[in-house]
């Protein structure tokens, strides 16, 4: 029998000489030689490994070598992320991979120049590194004759893509690609990679749009066959060392981060920009070397503080989740974890930022500010030991997006035919029959006009979307408003209007980048606030909803666990035990190992603990509304029960909810969050909302389990 070949030896030999001799690689990890045969013969995949595991080159060195074998001319390979800051991280490295083989790559996001994006549509690169937004651009832009750029597009690569997934841009990725497919004329050969995710096979049909069930597709992960992600079944937790601390505020926090781990490089994660920028100021007040970053920083400022951080030894970088992907700041010592993330699999990916180095390992730091951050840090990492990770689900039932297809269908081709539009999308998810009362929506309400069997632009979108070209129609986010910050012509980042509007006595002062600024004048009308260096007192704020502590109905069940005496399998400090101690004290009469509780106070206060996460409870709120408060307040533990409740009331209000669970009540206020809202009619605009709030399956647990009830003295 002939010895099966060596995947290596499928590769273009040129490629192969540059990986041994230019990248000094003995050999190729596992993701990357089991990718290279399905990549060859054209299948779509989802390639998945840990943080750093080779993921970009398991992609590339496939398609570059299918790009010289077949001759593909032209932009053939589309290189999609979700950053802009990360595809800036990956050119250099794609361009060289590229130059090895004669072919070129390069960047188009939105802070390239004019004069850039001229030459690059003069002459294409083979591999175009841009986010979807930019792809949206490139469609409806009247400068881009988009049907010869991509004339010889082959494949995508969509890095990060379960951050697509997990929310609207992923729609509208799918979207985009489905319209590039019909412009190309062929189906794209789709390439996802991903970290670990808890159902890569679902991920995979949907990243494949229309073409799930009719082309050839796998799962690459190798790492998977040691520890599968069924979610059920215990399985040992990656190695690493992983500590759990108690500090009780963000000044302590920076004590013991400015005393622990001297000497070395340090990434600390927050789950806000205020608390970045509280703890980035605490720690430069102790003589550490910080850096900081996030969304609402500068670009140049940012691009700053990861440099110097990357080339720097003793030192830390402050951060939301905006250095949680692949982003490289060079060669970590630590990460540590102010609270818990949101989810395992932004754990994941954190820890994953550690143990590059030959001989390093794995290790995170969770600092926790107080008891509930104690209790949702405890929560996420029993989970994450029972080896269990989330899994990527896209919104439901994204009417907005619809919408706002269809206008951006329409810009690009200036007509459609309004019997022909669902055949731009092949009938995925949303764009199917079921989308014809968004058009008929956007018809009545003059979205779109219609004449002689075509739709195109109306007056009504023009009058909302026209400015800048219609900029404003390919972002599928509603950003709040903010105010530029400017130390003379140096833009430092931005902040929240209500800083600058609140009453104060003496001078108003800023808290940003780590530092304090002085508000000497503001330029209302344009939005802008110029500061000076200022010593101290500063503030930092920004709109929109804080993390909840504890989010899904798997989390909320895990801190109930926690409660009744399941520690995670980490060291815990002496502050953690003893704090985690009183936690089990005080919600001593809050959980049951049989079911939920209903306590009531002397003081009338009726509570239903289910510890089953915000979405589990706005739903149980719904639908037993008989004896739920007016105001339906839930919690991610608890839900308000009226204080007049009767043992005969509940017993018939669960008997109700046996006909069906209800939607959460959607306030209308909050449709305004949503882009795109004000083109669907109201009432799909408060169904699409309250179908994201809703878990029902969480809710259907909740009701099948027992109830026991306590009356509490709280004298």
């Amino acid at each position: 029998m002939t010895e099966p070949a060596d995947p290596f030896d499928l590769l273009d030999p040129v490629l192969g000489h540059h990986i041994v001799n230019s990248l000094g690689w003995r050999s190729l990890r596992a993701l990357q030689e089991e990718a290279i045969e399905p990549l060859l013969s054209g299948e779509d995949a989802v390639l998945l490994a840990p943080t750093a595991g080779g993921k970009t080159e398991a992609a590339v060195f496939p398609l570059l070598t299918r790009m010289n074998r077949r001759g593909w001319k032209g932009t053939s390979v589309l290189y999609v992320c979700p950053l802009k800051a990360l595809l800036n991280n990956l050119h250099p490295r794609l361009e060289t991979y590229a130059g090895w083989l004669g072919r070129t790559a390069s960047l188009w996001h939105g802070d390239i120049t004019t004069g850039r994006r001229r030459r690059i549509l003069a002459q294409r690169p083979d591999i175009l590194l841009t986010t979807p937004e930019s792809l949206e651009s490139m469609l409806v832009s009247t400068h881009v004759d988009h049907q010869a750029f991509f004339s010889g597009l082959n494949a995508v690569v969509v890095d990060e893509v379960h951050a697509f997934a997990g929310d609207d841009r992923g729609w509208h990725l799918l979207a985009v690609l489905e319209r590039l497919s019909r412009v190309v004329g062929h189906p794209l050969q789709r390439v996802g990679l991903s970290a670990t995710v808890g159902n890569p096979d679902e991920l995979l049909a949907w990243l494949q749009g229309s073409g799930h069930g009719r082309r050839p597709a796998r799962v690459v992960a190798p790492h998977l066959r040691e520890q599968p992600l069924d979610g059920a079944a215990p399985a040992a937790p990656p190695p690493g060392d992983i500590e759990l601390d108690y500090v009780g505020s963000v000044a302590n926090a920076a004590t013991v981060i400015a005393a622990l781990h001297q000497g070395e490089k340090r990434l600390v994660f927050c789950e806000s920009r205020r608390t970045v920028e509280e703890l980035g100021e605490k720690l430069r007040l102790k003589g550490v070397t910080t850096f900081l970053s996030h969304a609402s920083l500068s670009m140049d400022e940012r691009r700053r503080a990861e440099t110097a951080f990357a080339e720097a030894r003793d030192c830390v970088i402050v951060s939301t989740s905006t250095l949680e992907l692949g982003i490289d700041v060079g060669d970590l010592d630590r990460v540590i974890q102010l609270d818990a993330p949101a989810t395992v699999a932004s754990f994941l990916q954190r820890l994953g930022r550690t143990g590059r180095r030959h001989g390093t390992a794995r290790n995170c730091l969770f600092l926790a500010l107080d008891a509930e951050g104690l209790l949702s840090s405890a929560a996420l990492l029993l989970q994450w030991s029972r080896g269990w990770v989330e899994t990527v689900v896209a919104p439901p039932e994204p009417r907005h997006l619809v919408a706002q297809q269809l206008l951006a269908l329409c810009l690009q081709e200036h007509r459609v035919g309004e019997n022909l539009w669902q055949e731009w999308w092949g009938g995925i998810g949303p764009f199917g029959p079921g989308a014809a009362p968004v058009v008929r929506h956007l018809v009545e309400q003059g979205y779109l006009d219609h004449d002689g069997g075509l739709l195109f632009v109306g007056p009504e979108a023009e009058r909302r979307y026209g400015h800048r070209h219609f900029m404003n129609l390919t972002a599928v986010f509603t950003a709040p408003p903010e105010f530029t910050v400017l130390n003379g012509r140096t833009e430092i980042g931005r902040t929240d209007p209500d800083l600058l509007t609140e009453e104060i006595e003496g001078p108003r002062k800023l808290l940003l980048a780590g530092r304090n600024w002085l508000v000497t004048y503001i330029d209302w009308t344009r939005k802008r606030c110029f500061v000076e260096p200022a010593d101290a007192g500063g503030r930092a704020r920004w709109s929109g909803f804080g993390a909840e502590r504890i989010r899904s109905f798997a989390l909320a069940r895990a801190a109930r666990d926690v409660l009744l005496g399941d520690d995670p399998p980490v060291r815990l400090t002496k502050r953690a035990t003893a704090q985690l101690t009183e936690a089990r004290e005080a919600h001593l009469h809050t959980v049951h190992p049989g079911g939920t509780v209903v306590t009531r106070t002397s003081d009338g206060d009726v509570r239903w603990w289910t510890w089953a996460g915000h979405r589990a409870n706005a739903t149980l709120a719904a639908s037993l509304s008989s004896v739920v408060t007016p105001h339906r307040r839930v919690g991610d533990q608890w839900i308000r029960l009226r204080d007049d409740l009767t043992l005969q009331a509940w017993q018939a209000a669960r008997a109700d909810s046996g006909a069906g669970l209800c939607l959460p009540e959607v306030d209308s206020r909050a449709v305004r969050g949503l882009k795109f809202a004000e083109a669907l009619p109201a009432r799909l605009a408060e169904a699409t909302l309250a179908a994201r709030t809703a878990d029902e399956e969480g809710a259907s647990k909740v009701l099948a389990e027992p109830a026991r009830f306590v009356t509490l003295n709280n004298a």
